[in-house]
């Protein structure tokens, strides 16, 4: 049985995969970690999705409001071992409908180009590539992707 939890950062599930998360990102940002994890903080996040696979937490996602129209989607990942079975695409689902309800008009995202496999989940739920925003507009391994809701 799966089911999605609506919750903010002070969530111990979410708290956990974000352990694996980061851990995972030192590996691929390599040297640029340092800079991007400055970004990367959850202490402040209210809209936090934890997805469950038989009550254990094994994706998530979030956003924060980047300008009054538009929230940036955040801290999304899915365990090595439930890769594949649509779970992040249901959590950035969810993650839309949420700020869609919020009256956000688009959500933004940024993510690496040591992550092919998450450019091609964005592009293919309707995400299109745009100029990088502030703060990574500097940063060559950066993608930045918009879509409207």
């Amino acid at each position: 049985m799966t089911s999605l939890k609506r919750t903010n950062s002070d969530d111990i599930d979410f708290k956990n995969l974000v352990v694996l998360l980061d851990q995972d990102l030192k590996i691929r940002d390599g040297e640029d970690h340092a800079f991007y994890n400055q970004y990367n903080k959850t202490d402040t996040i209210k809209h936090v999705i934890v997805y469950y696979e038989n009550e254990i937490a094994v994706g998530c996602g979030a956003f924060r409001e980047k300008q009054s129209d538009t929230v940036e989607i955040k801290r999304m990942f899915v365990h090595p071992d439930y890769r594949k079975k649509g779970i992040a695409s249901a959590v950035l689902a969810e993650l839309e409908i949420w700020a869609a309800e919020a009256k956000y008009a688009c959500t933004i995202l940024e993510t690496g180009k040591n992550q092919p496999e998450a450019i091609n989940l964005y592009q293919k739920l309707d995400y299109t590539i745009i100029p990088n925003y502030p703060p990574y507009e500097e940063m060559d391994n950066s993608v930045c992707m918009k879509k409207t809701l």
